[in-house]
């Protein structure tokens, strides 16, 4: 939390005035009582409307300027605070966005928006109230106690006042220290009702087929309970600050009436004095419940920061650093060796011993089963994964040597899901090349068999695409994908099952496209066998091995498990073990 502070450094002058005038306003209040002593004494007691007059109107002076300079606080407290949220969130979105795959998915989607939302709305919030009361509070507890002191000149009073603040600042140090790590708990039970809120979204044309809309509310109800029960807690202690203040100064205010009662019996006091005694003691029992849930919002940002401190702080892939050494080995253009992957530590691994050998110019296909590792195998051309043992080598480097931009530039991959943004065709084609033309563009969706219908569109490139591309088909959203992957100039196109919801013509066609490309080193990752059997060579990959790695016809004649994909997708198979 305490290095997040660093972003208030931008807003010095609104920490320090914002803070200043409610100082003054403190100031304002302070006197009001003393100038009542003044009215009641002097004034009303002596029904001299002069100084009623007088005194009233310093009194509406008073109030007026106190509510000039409350104004004038709360506009640079709020300024600073909204001002310190939005540069901890620009913080927050960097760091998110160049977290590697292995982080994100050890953290979570759900966590990470909780942190960039509601973490950081709540240190905002809580900001803002600190820079408004710290002073403020603290100031007006203290403050009242010493006036009220001198006003009275009676040590029973002064203890009375010293006592209800030794007890104020005493209940509010043990709800700090009880509620903080409480408030961390209620923030990670926030993430679970997120995450379950977002699975459910996502997945509700799931939930509705197999009519599992009540076992999904059943759920959901279960965590938001736990979340309720867990508040509560954490509730019953924070919500006592107040009635247990009320009592203290209540019991306390029962005391300086007796006391003072006795005083202006024997001549001791006035009226005056004990009714603004009583007036200090009322602006004690104001500011312990701002005070209360001053702390209580201050509590929470304290637990949101930390959370949010964590994330920034994380340790990511050595590629998050930012490396570029200089290095050239003699190599294969690509180079697996001995490259085991896990994506936990500790975990099984997902790729085992992989050793392969690819020349620049190559297209290599993948195939596999189902969870077999190829979309493992070629992620970690991208530097979305570090393997972790072996070696990769790509053009005499190793991966683990490239900036991420750099590699990002060299190697371009084309995911099976495919993710267009809300905008028009033209700007997510520019996604891939943001110096692409619009001839660049048709010719790039000339290739990827999506030019058709591109000009079926209104505005054509200016067609507006909706938020998750709903208003395309599922086809229309890959072919778009491609289209984006081939404007890139990247040295390396990975393809990872990118047609998988494409018909076998419009398939056919844009495979040729593909094999026509130049000077592109191409991994295409299908479960068709028909994808990839044109390659020049075919990785075939089980649990997470390799178990062949040759051309189509080779691999027909010495590869059992490719032999059976073949089998398993074609009907007739001659004696040469050729697809008819």
């Amino acid at each position: 939390m305490k290095k997040l502070l660093k972003h208030l450094s931008k807003y010095k002058k609104e920490c320090v005035l914002g803070p200043l005038f409610k100082l003054l306003e403190a100031c304002f209040d302070l006197l009001v009582p003393v100038i009542m002593i003044y009215l009641i004494d002097n004034g009303i007691k002596q029904n001299n409307p002069t100084i009623i007059l007088q005194t009233g109107g310093i009194l509406v002076l008073l109030a007026i300027v106190g509510f000039v300079c409350c104004v004038i606080a709360q506009y640079f407290a709020a300024k600073a605070a909204t001002g310190f949220a939005s540069s901890v969130r620009e913080e927050l979105y960097e760091k998110m966005s160049k977290l590697s795959f292995s982080s994100l998915d050890k953290l979570g989607q759900s966590t990470l928006m909780t942190r960039l939302t509601s973490d950081i709305q709540t240190m905002q919030n809580g900001i803002n109230l600190f820079l408004r009361l710290f002073l403020r509070s603290p100031f007006i507890i203290l403050g009242a106690s010493v006036m009220a002191s001198i006003v009275s000149k009676s040590y029973i009073i002064a203890l009375i006042f010293a006592g209800v603040v030794i007890l104020a600042f005493a209940l509010v140090f043990f709800i700090m220290l009880w509620t903080i790590p409480k408030y961390k708990k209620v923030q990670s039970e926030v993430d679970e009702v997120v995450k379950s809120t977002r699975e459910n979204l996502t997945g509700v044309r799931v939930i509705r087929a197999f009519s599992k809309e009540q076992k999904e509310i059943g759920k959901y109800d279960f965590k938001t309970d736990h979340l309720a029960k867990t508040q509560n807690k954490v509730a019953i202690i924070s919500n006592a600050l107040n009635p247990i203040a009320y009592v203290i100064v209540n019991l306390s205010i029962a005391g300086l009436l007796y006391f003072g009662a006795k005083y202006i019996d024997e001549g001791i006091l006035l009226q005056g004095v004990i009714i603004s005694i009583v007036n200090y003691m009322t602006q004690i029992v104001v500011e312990l419940i701002k005070l209360a849930n001053f702390i209580i919002q201050v509590t929470k940002a304290i637990a949101s920061g930390d959370r949010i401190q964590a994330m920034i702080n994380l340790t990511d892939d050595p590629m998050l650093l930012n490396n570029n050494v200089d290095e050239h080995i003699d190599s294969p253009y690509i180079c697996y060796k001995n490259v085991n992957f896990s994506y936990f530590k500790n975990g099984d691994n997902a790729l085992n011993d992989i050793n392969l050998a690819i020349n620049k110019g190559e297209i290599i296909g993948v195939i596999g089963g189902t969870g077999s590792g190829k979309s493992t195998l070629v992620n970690l051309l991208s530097g979305f994964y570090l393997p972790t043992s072996g070696e990769l080598i790509i053009d005499g480097k190793h991966i683990e040597n490239y900036s991420r931009k750099e590699i990002r530039n060299k190697t371009t991959i084309i995911l099976q899901k495919a993710q267009l943004f809300k905008g028009t065709i033209r700007d997510n084609m520019k996604v891939g090349n943001e110096q692409a033309s619009d001839e660049q563009i048709f010719e790039a969706l000339r290739k990827s068999q999506s030019e058709e219908f591109v000009l079926t569109k209104k505005g054509q490139l200016d067609y507006q695409i909706e938020q998750g591309a709903r208003n395309l088909s599922g086809g229309q959203r890959q072919r778009l994908s491609i289209a984006r992957g081939l404007l890139s100039n990247g040295d390396i196109l990975v393809f990872d099952d990118s047609s998988s919801a494409l018909d076998y013509a419009t398939e056919a066609k844009l495979r040729k496209e593909i094999f026509s490309l130049k000077d592109k080193t191409i991994f295409i990752v299908s479960q068709r066998s028909s994808t990839v059997r044109n390659a020049h060579k075919i990785i075939v990959i089980d649990h997470g091995m390799i178990v062949g790695f040759d051309n189509h016809d080779n691999l027909m004649k010495n590869c059992p498990i490719y032999q059976e994909i073949v089998l398993s997708q074609n009907k007739e198979v001659n004696e040469n073990g050729k697809e008819e």
